[in-house]
């Protein structure tokens, strides 16, 4: 396992380099994240894992299939990384975060890469999204501050 890569796998960058040419700016495995998320987008406040069907569990998914040797080894530390993952996650959504996760086989095929990739990007950038600290959602009175008649009514 100590062959295995962490950072810089054929998925991620895949999933960089089309972010990139979309003119997003990221960071690339942020340690001061939990999870250390392979893609932080501070602007649109989101971070993006691209996990590998294999070593997160990935339920359905034909390149998901536990070895036929050391069952209850590989059972035991799948199941910790989907737990792990879980509470990284929960924990990144707690402070404000926008947690977007790719599995590996979505973006392994060309067929189902195009797809991914540009809901990803919608995903990110959407407009339903993104909150704008100018808009108000109460109704907007005619009267700046006061009630004009209280100004009058004054007695010197």
């Amino acid at each position: 396992m100590a062959a295995v890569k962490g950072k810089d796998t054929k998925p991620e960058m895949i999933v960089r380099r089309y972010l990139f040419s979309r003119g997003l700016r990221y960071r690339v495995n942020n340690r001061k994240l939990p999870g250390s998320p392979d893609i932080v987008l501070k602007k649109y406040k989101t971070v993006v894992f691209i996990d590998g069907c294999f070593w997160h569990g990935h339920e359905g998914c034909k390149y998901y299939r536990l070895p036929k040797t050391n069952v209850d080894f590989w059972r035991h530390k799948i199941a910790m990384n989907i737990a792990r993952d879980y509470a990284n996650g929960v924990y990144l959504r707690l402070v404000g975060w926008r947690v977007i996760r790719v599995w590996e086989c979505e973006i392994k095929t060309k067929t189902k890469r195009e797809e991914t990739l540009e809901s990803l990007y919608q995903e990110i950038v959407g407009t339903e999204h993104k909150s704008n600290a100018y808009e108000s959602t109460a109704e907007v009175s005619p009267i700046a501050a006061e009630p004009r008649s209280s100004y009058g009514d004054r007695k010197i």
